[in-house]
């Protein structure tokens, strides 16, 4: 590969490449875009890849890299730095001044904040310590900074105490103290006593680990006596047998998967025989039949609630397909949603082909086997009008966290979805998981992921006006948005019953955000990270109200 010299673009992400980082990287000397993340690559960056001076984007993220980052200021080009959850463990590196996106959360970078022009840094997670710089230059497009989870101390630097958005919970900041630590956590820790102390826990260990070793031969010299050696082969043999089992090929395969899961318990898939879908849905009869969804294409894919023989319930999709496709480009495909896994994705446990009697074996219906979730769809709950303001921010946030792994976490990235409040479902614990999720990629669609960001704005404003307005059009609603500029606006377009339970600071952060989503033009739309980073940052805000009912903040609109 490192005769390629015309390369522009290497994305190798989501794989199972393990070992260090080439040190030939620089060998291609037009590369503009490189990106290794989710794979299991170890070691140190090398060198190499600060001479790559073409570099747009440089992202090696979710990995095991470790050690010390390269010098990168020569890279004048860059825009794009993503090394996100990896273990490196050095001072921050020298960074070039053209970069525009950071992301160095969870590591262990130590050392001051650089005085950079950036639009979003994100240096949550690491060691950081220090003040920041007092005349720091934030810049105009500087709108998103994440320091929590740093031992930084000292005042915010009045940049950043404008109208941006500035996480700093988990810091020993002197400018708010009630998610800070005390000073004494974010004292520094000299080489000399950190050596001290390891020597002193280094010595602790010696002396546990001989108290140990006697009390074994102890208990040992007990057991002898008591009983006989036959015994003792007799009730250990079983357990080292036990202990002794193979790990599946499955739970080796999925691997890659749990492990970029909160929830460590993810069903496994599996292929459904039709029969065995006929059985769980009573040959789909009318009574199991839950809906159905419009397809880009005209068409329905209607959603059936089926039972399954260990008498679990499932949500069973059937869709037709007009465009030929064979059945081995269709597993292709199917096998890329099969492995997504997220907290706020509703799983896909199965699939069945229904190939019929075609001779070119191409795919006309396929049966695609979901978790059944049961409390019904955000927009059932927002009819009912019962929904506070922090628990609709709650359902958006969580879907906008399944979206946002969607256009980040999957290869190809440009999943469109079909976004509408029937798409979001609400389980039995209240969590919001997505439904219509990769559908496009099965029907060999093309829509792009900024698509996702414009249907997310009318979720939005739905979970401020309430579907009944929203269901006027959208022609209808882009014209109510006016209203929202006013006190005397919003109080007559939006839901009493968020007006009652909001904030004002809240309520504006997310009606801004919805603004810019359904605006005209793609030009205009965020990206769907400015996005989750809004709807967090006004849950917070609405966090911070609620705990403090006579703040400025706290004052509704009701």
């Amino acid at each position: 590969m490192s005769s390629m010299d015309k390369l522009r673009t290497l994305s190798f992400d989501q794989n199972y490449f393990n070992g260090s980082v080439p040190e030939w990287l620089d060998s291609w000397s037009n590369l503009t875009v490189l990106s290794l993340k989710n794979n299991r690559l170890n070691g140190e960056v090398p060198s190499a890849v600060a001479r790559i001076t073409t570099l747009i984007e440089l992202v090696l993220s979710h990995n095991f890299l470790t050690g010390k980052m390269p010098d990168l200021s020569k890279l004048s080009t860059l825009q794009l730095l993503d090394l996100r959850e990896n273990s490196l463990d050095s001072t921050l590196p020298p960074l070039p001044k053209g970069l525009v996106n950071v992301f160095l959360s969870k590591n262990s970078f130590s050392g001051s904040i650089p005085e950079q022009f950036v639009n979003y840094l994100n240096l949550s997670s690491n060691t950081l310590s220090g003040s920041l710089p007092e005349h720091l230059k934030c810049g105009e497009g500087l709108s998103l900074i994440d320091l929590s989870d740093n031992k930084m101390v000292g005042q915010l630097p009045n940049c950043l105490e404008d109208e941006r958005i500035v996480e700093i919970s988990g810091n020993c900041f002197s400018t708010d103290a009630r998610d800070q630590h005390s000073a004494s956590f974010c004292k520094g820790v000299s080489k000399g006593e950190r050596r001290s102390r390891m020597r002193e826990i280094a010595l602790l260990a010696g002396i546990v680990v001989v108290v140990i070793i006697i009390l074994l031969v102890g208990l040992m010299f007990f057991y002898k006596r008591h009983r006989t050696q036959h015994a003792l082969v007799r009730h250990i043999a079983p357990k080292v047998k036990q202990d002794d089992r193979p790990i599946s090929p499955d739970l080796l395969a999925s691997t890659k998967i749990l492990s970029e899961v909160e929830n460590q318990s993810s069903p496994s898939y599996r292929v459904f025989t039709l029969p065995e879908l006929k059985e769980a849905t009573k040959n789909f009869d009318q009574s199991t039949f839950l809906g159905q969804v419009l397809s880009e294409r005209g068409s329905y894919v209607q959603v059936y609630k089926g039972r399954l023989e260990n008498g679990s319930f499932v949500a069973i999709r059937s869709l037709t397909l007009y465009r030929k496709c064979s059945i081995q480009n269709l597993k292709m495909r199917i096998d890329l949603l099969s492995k997504l896994r997220h907290p706020h994705l509703v799983a896909l446990l199965g699939h069945c082909i229904d190939d019929g009697t075609q001779d070119d074996s191409t795919v006309r219906r396929l049966y695609l086997v979901q978790q059944f979730v049961p409390n019904g769809s955000f927009r059932s709950h927002l009819s009912e009008k019962v929904l506070k303001w922090p628990e609709r921010l709650a359902v958006v946030i969580g879907a906008a966290k399944a979206i946002h792994f969607l256009h980040t976490g999957v290869i190809p990235p440009s999943l469109s979805n079909r976004l509408t409040t029937n798409s979001i479902l609400i389980d039995e614990h209240g969590i919001a998981q997505l439904s219509d999720y990769g559908m496009s990629l099965i029907a060999d669609e093309t829509e792009k992921t900024d698509d996702d960001v414009h249907n997310f704005g009318f979720i939005l404003l739905e979970s401020l006006v309430g579907p009944i307005a929203s269901s006027k059009g959208e022609a209808f609603l882009l014209n109510e948005m006016t209203s929202f500029s006013s006190q005397d606006g919003r109080r007559r377009i939006v839901e009493p019953i968020v007006l009652a339970t909001s904030s004002q600071e809240s309520l504006s952060i997310v009606i801004s955000i919805t603004n810019k989503c359904i605006s005209d033009g793609s030009s205009g739309w965020p990206s769907f990270e400015d996005v989750l980073w809004n709807l967090q940052y006004a849950a917070q805000v609405q966090a911070t109200a609620d705990a403090d009912p006579d703040s400025a903040s706290h004052q509704s609109f009701g």
